[in-house]
């Protein structure tokens, strides 16, 4: 019996061994793929911080990613892709079912928990709930599943912005007037707003053209493809140099206790939930799943910040969550991914 019982401890121990070599060597590859990316953050940060380019470029070049770069690797993307016949609508309810859920959740605790004005409360949500998927998103997803990752993505994308924007920009316009701060203003008008200003934001003009293209069946003449590969081609490197060079501008200011919450919330629980709903709501291909997932484990996006500084208030938060989650992301992304693999995503 003892004999036995020692036999099975070795083999047990043995399992154990392999087991625990097999996901430090899942670990390590997960984080050969992580890290480029993050180097050349490192890299536009260091140029930033020691002053290497002039001011302004940080900017300039980050508006060129967006309004150039980013929407043409999605459009040249998306008009060449094989879309299939799954439909985006299990994709998008159960991601912006969990995304609503923690903006929410984020809303409550400051206004409640932390005892901040209603506009804080909103600028939280929309810190913990938007993240940088067109800068950073977008290279991780290429990095780790090659182009096709993109079309998930860019359908994502699609809903992402429009969705988010909505929301804050609903709950704020209530916000300002529980706070005293602006009038009440017709939802409607409010509405429209939000609507001109999706509809001639480029990305989302790129996915569309894309699709469009896509669905007419007609090829893009050779001397264009090779221009849009061109430009396609430097989106990454660009967008990624250009995230490095913002964070000077962010930093770390006031107390961290309410950024360290938000934090959890945006890079942690968030891509937990879309992992849950994608896999046990909905039925999804697992390349979709795991795309979902990362995405949701972005860090934050600028959107926070600029909301922040437009009504006067979370500054502090916003531009410490994004500072927080954008250098802790080589790590958390790295873990999301080992952990899908494991799942065998």
């Amino acid at each position: 019996m003892s004999d036995f019982a020692l036999g099975h401890d070795g083999i047990s121990g043995r399992f154990c061994a392999v087991t625990s070599v097999c996901e430090t060597r899942m670990l390590q590859q997960t984080m050969q793929l992580v890290l480029p990316i993050f180097i050349i953050i490192g890299l536009g940060y260091a140029c930033a911080s020691f002053k290497l380019l002039k001011d302004g470029v940080g900017p300039a070049l980050g508006s060129f990613c967006i309004t150039i770069l980013v929407p043409t690797l999605i459009f040249r993307t998306l008009s060449a892709a094989d879309l299939g016949d799954v439909s985006p609508w299990p994709l998008w309810a159960a991601y912006y079912s969990a995304l609503f859920a923690v903006y929410m959740t984020a809303a409550i605790l400051v206004r409640w928990a932390f005892k901040r004005e209603a506009r804080a409360a909103v600028v939280a949500g929309l810190t913990s709930g938007f993240g940088n998927t067109g800068l950073i998103g977008i290279p991780l997803i290429t990095s780790i599943f090659g182009t096709q990752g993109l079309v998930p993505l860019s359908l994502l994308i699609a809903l992402h912005l429009p969705f988010v924007t909505i929301l804050s920009v609903t709950l704020m316009s209530r916000a300002v007037v529980i706070d005293g701060y602006e009038e009440a203003r017709p939802i409607r008008e409010v509405l429209v707003s939000v609507a001109r200003s999706l509809l001639t934001n480029p990305i989302i003009i790129g996915i569309l053209a894309g699709i469009a293209v896509n669905l007419s069946g007609l090829p893009l003449p050779g001397v264009v493809n090779t221009v849009l590969a061109s430009l396609a081609n430097a989106a990454t490197p660009a967008a990624l140099f250009a995230v490095g060079m913002g964070l000077v501008d962010y930093g770390i200011r006031g107390t961290l206790k309410i950024a360290g919450v938000l934090s959890v919330l945006k890079i942690i629980l968030l891509p937990l939930l879309v992992f849950l709903f994608t896999t046990q709501l909905v039925s999804l291909p697992p390349l979709w799943v795991a795309v979902a997932t990362i995405a949701a484990a972005c860090p934050t996006g600028i959107n926070a910040y600029l909301l922040a500084v437009q009504f006067g208030t979370g500054h502090a938060m916003s531009s410490n969550a994004i500072t927080i989650t954008t250098f802790s992301a080589i790590f958390t992304v790295s873990g999301w991914l080992a952990f899908l693999q494991w799942m065998g995503y």
